[in-house]
Parts: C-alpha cells; structure tokens; sequence
C-alpha cells in the first residue's frame, strides 16, 4: 500500500555530507527506485506501471526527452523515469477538503517538495477574488470564467498561453491553433528558458533547430563529447546509449565544471557486467572547463585543426558551406592566453582532446543546459558547429549535433507550432488549412511575458502543464507579475508553487497524465510525442483515472476554444475532443514531414521527421549552405571576492519537481540549501565547511538578490565557480540578464558574493 502524503514541511536545515560518487545507476539506483515508487503506487501498481514505460504499446515516460532504442528492453525506463511516473501515478489524492482545510496564504509557505507530494489533483478548482480558498467549480463555469476575462481584454495580446514540454502533439496543435484564431502569438514555452538558444544557433548554420543525430549514429560515432550535461541524473538513459557507443570503439571526453558520476563510470542495472563491482568507464578524457569557457575550448580547438596537415574536410566546405574564410581568419587569430583564462584548462589537455579530434572521422557533440544559458549561449553553439563543419561531420553518419532536450515532447510542441515568432509558411499553412488569418507579428516568450505580467500589458495568464513561477528567473519579480494578472489558469496533474502564487482570480484545471487511459465517446485514445531525436511515436496509458472529473488537455484546450470563441468559430472543437484522429489529420496537412500521420504514428516505434542536413546535405539557411560563422571570444566578469554561481538540479529532481531530499551521486542527504565551491576559492573567502551563508546576487542593475541560509560545501566545482540547487536559487537570476539573440536566462553565470547567514528562509 502507497504511503500516505507527508502533513509537514522536512527539516532541511542540516543536510548530511558524504564523499561524491564516482559511477551511477547500480543496484542502488534500481532499489532507490523501487523505494520511492512503492511509496506513491503500492508495490502491485509498481509492476503494472513500470513494464508498460517506454514500450510500443504503452505510455511515453513524462520525464526526459532520451529516445527509445529499436528494440526496447522489458525495463526500458531509468531511476528519475521511475520516480516521474510514481509521482503521476501515484495513489494519493487531493479532493476539495485538501484545499477546504489549506487557506492559500497556508499553501504558500509550503515548500514545493512538500505540495508535490500531496497527491493528484482531482476536480476543477477556483479561486475566487478577495478569497483564500479554492472551491470546486463546474468545467462549464471554469471555461466560461476564462472565456469571460479573454473577451474582456483590450486586445488578445493582453492573453499569454504558456506551454510545458509534457503536453502530447495533439493538445499542442490544437492550443496553438485557439491562440491564434484568439488572435495572438504570445505563445511562450518552457524551451524559452532551456534549448531555445540551440535552436537559435542551429536554425541560423544548419536551417533546422533540431538535433541531426540519431540513436543509430551514437553507436557508429568515432568521438563523442558531452559538454555541459550531466546525463548521469537528467538523462541517465543515455548512458546506456554511451556505453553501447563505447563496446563499439568510441573514445568519450566529457566536458564539465562538475565531475559528474554517470559521466565516469556506469553501472548498467539491465546487465550482468552493469551489476559487477566496477561497471563501464565511460569517459576517457575529463575537461574540468570554468563555467562559460566553451565557447573558447572550441574556438582553440577549431584554431589546432585548421593547422593541422589535412585537418579540415576540404570538399565538403567548398560543396556545402558559406562563410569559411571569414570563420578562418577569426579562428587562427585566436589568443592562447585567453583561451587559457577563459577555459582554465592546461593547454596539453586541449591539444590532447585536439589529437583524438584528428584521429576521428565520425564525431558527436552533445550538450544541455551547460552550454545554453550563458549571455554568449548562441556564440557557444555555433562555435561548436562551426568545429563539425570542420571536419565534414554534419550529414555523415555517426557524426552531428546533439542537443539533449530535457521534457518530454518539449521539442514536439515547438514542432506542433507552440512558438511565438512563427515562420511565414506555418502560418500560411495554418491559414489555408482553417480558413483564417493567423496573426502575423511576433508574440511573448517566457521572459517578455513576466515584463508584460509586470507591466500590466498581460492580464491573463494560461498555462498548459509545468509550472512556471518555480521554473523562471528573478524569483520574487515573478511572483510580483504574476499576481498583477486578472486571472491565472494551470492545466496540471499535481499541486505546484505557481497555484498558490495567483492572480485576482485563479484556476486549477485538472488534467489525466501519461499514464491515465483516455476514454472518449469515440474509444479509446492515445497521443504522440517527439523525442530529442526528431522520432514521432504513439503514448497510451492503461490506469484508471484518478477522478471521473478529469478531463484529457486536448478536451480542455477543445472546450475553452469553443466557450471563448463561440459557437460561430468553425473549428470543429467537438470532433477534435472526441476523436484524436481529426486533429492528425489537419496536423498531417500544416506540418512538413506530418504526411498519413495517423497511418505511420501506429507503427511500433513511430517514424523519423525528415532533416535536411542529416538526410541529404541540404541546408535551408538564409545562404542555401551550412554557414560559418565569426564569434568573438568572451567570458563573463567576476569581481575579486566573488564566485560565479550555476544552478543546477540534484539527483532526487526533474525540472522543477523535486522527488526527494538527497542528491547521492554528490552525497547531499536530506537538504538542498547548499552550495557547491571548491576547497581553494573557499579557502581565499574564508568559507569553512560546514558554514552557513546567504548568497547575494550582483548584476549592473544594482538590485539586490539574496537567497539565504545555504550551507557551504567544499566539493571539487572548476575554479571560480560554484553550483547550488534550483529552483531555489532562482531568485538570484535577474530577469533582464538573458543570452543574447535567445533570451533564456543566464542561469548558469550568476555572479554571486557570500555574507553571514541570516536566517532559515520561509518555505515555499
């Protein structure tokens, strides 16, 4: 039987330290997993659950975005898979006593961990203006309420419709399509706040803003490198994706300010050789790189290979790329010494990874958030491009890009349309298919809709999943904006920070999830999902829902179309809600590579979406070519007495779902109110062990930012840096210091002092 919901907040206030891991996964992975979904499902519910997670005929795990392989394994999920779905398909249940017995002013000095763990939602739920108690409410009053405030705007713009990663494609598409025949493109996402500047990198030198990689090309790559990830916690499926790659001859560098356990060796719990003593090493070349130094490693790199004797992949720059010369003569202008401040690497060691660059035909670099949110992020990326141009390694098999998306199906609600700058032909595609004009000027990302939110421009604030205010920067300006709105609405199967920091008025709607079946008048129903791969496959779950109450998020997005836009639209929002079908079928004529969608989603294991690069050598750039491109060198400044700070999740977390209090690879036990720095900066700081400490944010605009009460760590964290939990550190990331051309928060360079403790912050 499931344990019951914690009724009080954990003591986080003294955290236990124990030496870091040095390899993942393991026997103690399997029996941590087994722990925490025997605890939230019952051990009968656990075996049913988990042998239908990732399979043909079951769901899509709702965590990370790592694709299936051909033939999937009977445990073809992870540890934190586990612990994702235990939390969704968990036996606990949040019923409108819940809320009649916790006044929202109560709900929010709660911590998130302690909300999450209360169960599933279960009925609609409004919150009233001048109350502090949600009440159910019908779904017909609930659309009409939200309906009522989208007519009363001044302009559709005054409306944003935020989109997590979970939402399957049929949900995403029709969402989008209801925006826009609202009128408006503010459309923000949560890849605003993660891979938007791969895909704005990508899109400018390869045309496509989509890994070119596949699970196919991993296994036949000569070189892999990973640069700032950490699949060992956020995609540990990928380590069985590496240690396959490395049976088959590939040499792995790992790039990190973070020795990071899963990275050195893996303990594949599916195999004999996995549960022995010592497991898989992994990589064969640590770069212990200073946070933002990539962007140099790469330039030095690219400037070694360019003058090496037959270094660059002559024939396939002349026949497919622009800009050479130009990148050429930037590159070997490049400074040792300022690779070497930059990077804080010995300069053996990059000619040592130089020399395995040299020696491989077939090379893959894969990266995540490390690389992504930076002020110079897009930079970074390209440079990263422009080393695989190099050497021919776009379009070639076992070689490419790898962007290593986090949400599941993050990567398809941006194909599905969920995007605020639209290209011309989606939207003339959109148009043709439904008889409208979509709108044409560019909406809100997730950072432009907090200025908006705090301005008053936006008043209305809808959220499809996830859950925004933990997830986004500059913490209390958030929660400040958001609670300007008129009205806030959350699509979401659990309890989360953002229902308890609302506007005047607020509403939680509750949705089935992953692993719920889906019964409509038509039968039953399943949705697609796109992984990080650009693969499309069905997800169908089998559980009872929790409540007869629930609705689908295609039903809900359906039935707020039909309320706001009223009975004249002529979108068939019935038919859609109905039968899932009817929406692949318009998907299959607005989205290029959608063609006989409901025929080829129910093949076993999906089908591949083209890209041109990958497929053919054919770039759909502004050029026609693969472009080079000229980015300066730069590295952010850090004051004497100073650290730069990245957040980052620990083990127990997904996004901003936390499982658990423990971070095991890093030996955190029961706490996340700690901060990661190297025994030497902390030394020149005077930062004992063990001291507890408020971390400062400074950033030009002189505000002050303060998360208190962080116990110091002394931890081997690259020189110069430090690293602490999300999303409470959040607050320390100011809104307006955003990558350039992305706009994604700089989370991983936050320049941060230490003063004296000042006291166990509030909750929540």
């Amino acid at each position: 039987m499931a344990k019951q919901a914690p009724q009080s907040d954990p003591v986080q206030d003294a955290p236990q330290i124990s030496a870091p891991k040095h390899a993942a996964a393991g026997i103690p992975a399997v029996l941590h997993s087994l722990r925490m979904a025997g605890e939230q499902m019952g051990a009968r519910r656990t075996l049913a659950v988990l042998r239908k997670v990732n399979q043909p005929d079951g769901f899509d795990c709702p965590g990370c975005a790592w694709p299936e392989p051909g033939k999937t394994h009977t445990a073809e999920f992870c540890e934190n898979g586990a612990k994702a779905v235990a939390e969704e398909a968990t036996e606990r249940r949040i019923t409108a006593e819940f809320f009649a017995a916790h006044p929202v002013s109560e709900l929010a000095q709660r911590s998130g961990y302690w909300l999450g763990q209360q169960g599933r939602l279960t009925e609609p739920m409004l919150l009233d203006e001048g109350s502090d108690h949600y009440v159910p409410v019908s779904w017909e009053r609930a659309f009409a309420i939200v309906a009522q405030e989208l007519r009363a705007l001044d302009t559709p713009d005054g409306a944003a419709f935020y989109t997590s990663g979970r939402t399957g494609n049929e949900a995403a598409f029709a969402y989008q399509l209801f925006a826009r025949r609202l009128g408006t493109n503010n459309l923000p996402d949560c890849s605003n706040m993660c891979h938007e500047s791969s895909g704005s990198a990508l899109t400018e030198t390869l045309g496509v803003g989509k890994g070119s990689v596949s699970l196919k090309d991993l296994y036949q790559a000569d070189l892999i490198i990973v640069a700032g990830q950490n699949p060992g916690t956020n995609h540990p499926r990928m380590l069985s994706a590496l240690e396959r790659a490395k049976r088959a001859g590939a040499t792995i560098v790992s790039v990190n300010p973070l020795p990071e356990a899963g990275l050195e060796r893996f303990k594949n719990p599916q195999n004999a050789r996995g549960l022995a003593a010592n497991g898989t090493k992994l990589t064969d070349l640590f770069l212990q790189i200073r946070l933002g130094g990539d962007l140099a490693l790469f330039r030095a790199l690219n400037q070694l290979v360019l003058a090496a004797e037959g270094g660059t992949d002559e024939a396939f720059i002349a026949e497919h790329c622009h800009g050479f010369e130009e990148f050429a003569a930037e590159a070997k202008s490049t400074d040792r010494a300022e690779v070497l401040a930059a990077t804080g690497l010995p300069w053996e060691q990059i000619e040592e990874l130089a020399r395995l660059v040299l020696a491989s035909k077939k090379i893959i670099v894969c990266w995540a958030m490390g690389l992504t949110q930076h002020r110079h992020a897009v930079p970074t990326i390209r440079e990263v491009v422009n080393f695989l141009l190099l050497r021919g390694n776009v379009g070639r098999p076992g070689a490419g890009v790898c962007p290593v998306r986090g949400h599941s199906n993050v990567q398809g609600d941006r194909t599905m349309g969920i995007f605020e700058r639209p290209s011309a032909a989606f939207l003339d595609a959109l148009g043709r298919e439904f008889d409208f004009e979509p709108p044409r000027e560019h909406g809100l990302d997730s950072v432009d809709t907090i200025r908006a939110m705090r301005d008053g421009r936006v008043k209305v604030f809808f959220a499809m999943g996830g859950n925004f205010v933990a997830a986004t920067p500059d913490t209390e300006v958030t929660e400040a904006a958001m609670r300007r709105c008129r009205l806030t609405v959350h699509v979401s199967t659990k309890l989360n920070r953002s229902h308890v920091v609302t506007g005047a008025r607020a509403l939680i709607l509750p949705t089935l999830g992953r692993t719920d079946r889906d019964w409509t008048a038509a039968g039953a129903q399943f949705v697609s999902v796109e992984d990080s791969m650009g693969m499309v496959h069905s997800s169908r779950g089998g559980l009872r829902p929790p409540s007869e109450s629930l609705l689908s998020e295609v039903a809900i997005v359906c039935g707020l179309a039909r309320a706001a836009l009223g009975p004249a639209d002529p979108t068939p929002w019935e038919d859609f809600a109905v039968d899932y079908d009817t929406v692949r079928d318009r998907i299959s004529r607005v989205v290029p590579g959608f063609a006989d969608f409901n025929e080829k989603v129910r093949r076993p294991g999906g089908f591949a979406l083209p890209h041109g690069p990958r497929d053919s050598r054919t770039f759909p750039t502004a050029t026609g070519k693969a472009n080079f491109t000229v980015n300066p060198l730069t590295a952010p400044e850090v004051p004497q007495g100073r650290l730069l700070l990245q957040t980052l999740r620990s083990h127990d977390q997904y996004n901003t779902t936390i499982y658990g209090l423990d971070d095991r690879y890093r030996g955190i036990t029961g706490g996340r109110r700690v901060v990661l720095v190297n025994p030497a900066d902390a030394e020149e700081l005077g930062l004992a062990d063990g001291l507890y400490v408020d971390l400062v944010g400074e950033w030009k605009d002189g505000v002050e930012r303060r998360a208190p009460h962080f116990r110091v760590v002394h931890y081997p964290v690259a020189r110069g840096g430090a690293a602490a939990y999300y999303p409470e550190t959040n607050v320390l990331v100011p809104l307006d210091s955003t990558a350039e051309i992305s706009n994604t928060p700089t989370s991983k360079a936050v320049v941060v002092r230490f003063e004296p403790d000042s006291g166990a912050p509030a909750a929540g």
